[in-house]
């Protein structure tokens, strides 16, 4: 647990995504990427003496850069587990093609097409065991929304340790028009991003979800 600095913490994780090639993935340099980037620095929650403590599956901003720039297949293999690890890597379940229908619901209502923030973030374990489709009606009922996939990778980018044993989670702000319900969870010491039936619970498997969504155009919070 660390106290949160959100200045610093916003630097950290541009510094982050540079270090993972997202500008050579964006087509763009170093700089233009980072300037992209800089307007969401006006938008970052206001100082409220909240520690970061990634560990309890809540933080409260992440960074997202979505496939409009960096595609999903690019980005998964960026990411592993706390420590280190073999990298993540899209399951085998998503058939060709597949991959591309699952995109952010008219719900999720994203500001930006490239790049924006995501802000107080949950892991959502209290969702494991809950049917996916209970668990999504009971977030949307709380005013909060889901993560989509883009989302869900931009977390482990930037807090790794998030992703747990038996406490993974679900991803439903991306959907395909069918039943299935992206997610990320651990296999072969690795994150994978695979896909559950949304009537099926898993024990190990909760629902992310945050409080909203913010562009460099919006101001914060007073």
């Amino acid at each position: 647990m660390t106290l949160f600095d959100p200045a610093a913490e916003f630097d950290r994780q541009v510094r982050t995504l540079t270090g993972l090639g997202y500008p050579k993935l964006s087509g763009l340099t170093d700089e233009q990427f980072t300037a992209l980037l800089e307007p969401l620095r006006a938008t970052v929650p206001t100082p409220d003496g909240t520690d970061l403590d990634p560990g309890n599956g809540r933080v409260p901003f992440v960074v997202v850069v979505t496939r409009e720039l960096a595609p999903i297949e690019e980005t998964m293999p960026r990411i592993a587990l706390r420590g280190g690890g073999p990298p993540g890597f899209v399951d085998r379940s998503f058939e060709p093609g597949a991959l591309e229908r699952f995109v952010a619901t008219p719900e999720t209502n994203l500001p930006d097409q490239r790049a924006y923030l995501l802000l107080g973030v949950e892991r959502g374990e209290e969702f494991c065991g809950v049917v996916p489709h209970d668990a999504m009606a009971t977030i949307n009922d709380r005013g909060r929304t889901l993560l989509t996939i883009e989302e869900g990778i931009a977390l482990l980018t930037h807090f790794p340790e998030l992703l747990v044993k038996n406490k993974c989670f679900s991803l439903g702000g991306s959907r395909s028009g069918d039943r299935r319900v992206p997610a990320l969870w651990i296999s072969q010491k690795a994150p994978k991003l695979g896909w559950c039936w949304q009537g099926n619970p898993h024990t190990w498997l909760g629902m992310a979800s945050a409080t909203g969504r913010r562009t460099g155009e919006q101001q914060p919070d007073a």
